[in-house]
């Protein structure tokens, strides 16, 4: 608001020094137009008598020129300093012209009575029996009207632009306050929700500022989101952890120590589990780092090739190498492990790993192998929390599970079916991501 009324202010006193600037030569051209009148009418009746000097030879159309100190003056000056001056003069005289080039000369003087005149004079050359003869004729008139008008002007033309100004900021202000008024109530609201008074912002903004309360309403709903994710967490970590301390009890009391050795164990993957759960659910929909899933994938083939070289496995991994994922790292090369690992525990021969840029704003990573799969209808509860399709094999169940999970916490998801290429199982995880030539979107 105050820039805005010094703008007006700076912008409408330029404006208003202009007009009166232009109207002010205006009004002084035209005044100066009458009085060229006068002089002309001046020079007309002028006359040089060699005799008497110059002279009138008839009276001029004004009467003002024959009232003494009228403000109405003439006078004509001769050779040899011989004079002629009106009788509105008196017995005072105008100043001596100028020795300028021909032409009309204008100035303003000082009067009889000390009043400021404009005064016009001009040369001029009168025929007589001597010949040329050269004269000066000088005509002036009092400054006064032509300066009430110029004020009167001045007054008028800073009130209007005054009143327009005034009425401009006014305007301007209340355009500003009506139009920060959702922002007023957009605040309000915020602070009901800080104080738990309302759960939901349910301003309509304009558009200007909509994505902004879209923002803010984000934010809480994230919050909220977050809060309950960890209260879930600690539920859900107080149920699993339930049984397995009993079992561990029972052992203990009972003196079977591997029994208390496996449990121990199983409390430590679950609290592990959840922690990491927990981790990725504070991070999720937050601005974190991005990661290349294909670098992370090649660093866990390294580990995974020496720990499966005696079976002879080999572990191939290709896709794009500028492709980024919105995500923590440590989330995904956590999903990315549990998926390889697995691979790798019922892959025959082969494990296979591609990153490619499945969809704009999404990335999908497809790790095979040619193992036995999953029979038919068996990819749900595969997905389960401690659900073991063969056990045969070691481990508790958590690993499909914890992958499913942290990928819903980053708006993605796990799928598995068999790999067409290997004939195995292809688990294919789906995040948001891009390639590094492209600008992130977010999430779909």
């Amino acid at each position: 608001m105050l820039l805005t009324t010094l703008w007006v202010a700076l912008g409408l006193g330029l404006m208003g020094w202009f007009v009166v600037q232009t109207d002010q030569r205006q009004i002084e051209t035209a005044a100066d137009a009458r009085l060229g009148s006068l002089l002309d009418a001046v020079v007309a009746a002028a006359a040089f008598d060699p005799s008497a000097g110059p002279i009138l030879t008839r009276p001029l159309a004004d009467p003002a020129f024959e009232r003494p100190l009228s403000g109405h003056y003439w006078q004509i000056t001769g050779p040899g300093g011989s004079q002629a001056t009106s009788r509105s003069l008196w017995d005072s005289r105008l100043l001596p012209p100028l020795r300028e080039p021909e032409g009309v000369r204008a100035r303003d003087v000082e009067g009889p009575r000390s009043e400021r005149l404009r005064l016009l004079e001009r040369d001029v050359q009168l025929e007589s029996r001597f010949g040329l003869v050269p004269i000066t004729v000088q005509v002036a008139v009092v400054r006064e009207g032509t300066d009430e008008e110029i004020a009167s002007l001045r007054q008028n033309v800073i009130l209007a632009f005054a009143l327009l100004g005034t009425g401009l900021v006014a305007v301007v202000a209340l355009l500003v306050l009506w139009g920060l008024r959702p922002l007023r109530r957009t605040q309000e609201e915020l602070a009901e929700v800080r104080e738990g008074r309302r759960q939901h912002m349910d301003v309509v903004a304009p558009a200007e500022i909509a994505p902004l309360v879209a923002e803010i309403e984000a934010l809480i709903e994230q919050n909220r989101a977050t809060v309950d994710r960890a209260r879930n967490h600690v539920g859900n970590l107080a149920h699993a952890l339930k049984t397995p301390i009993a079992v561990l009890r029972n052992a203990l009391e009972t003196g079977d120590l591997p029994g208390a050795r496996a449990q121990s164990a199983t409390l430590e993957r679950l609290v592990q589990h959840h922690l990491r759960r927990a981790r990725a659910g504070a991070l999720a929909g937050s601005a974190g780092a991005e990661c290349m899933p294909l670098a992370l994938a090649e660093a866990l083939a390294t580990a995974l090739r020496r720990l499966t070289a005696a079976r002879g496995i080999t572990i191939r991994v290709s896709g794009e190498a500028d492709a980024r994922i919105r995500a923590d790292s440590q989330d995904v090369t956590e999903m990315l492990g549990n998926l390889m690992e697995n691979a790798c525990k019922y892959g025959q021969r082969q494990v296979a790993v591609r990153v490619t840029h499945s969809a704009p704003g999404r990335i999908t990573i497809e790790v095979a192998d040619d193992g036995p799969g999953l029979p038919e209808g068996e990819d749900g509860a595969a997905l389960m929390r401690g659900v073991r399709l063969d056990e045969a094999k070691p481990g508790s169940g958590l690993g499909l599970a914890i992958v499913s999970d942290l990928a819903a916490l980053y708006a993605g998801h796990l799928s598995l079916e068999r790999s067409t290429r290997l004939g195995g199982l292809s688990a294919r995880l789906d995040l948001p991501g891009r390639l590094a030539s492209e600008s992130y979107r977010g999430p779909d």
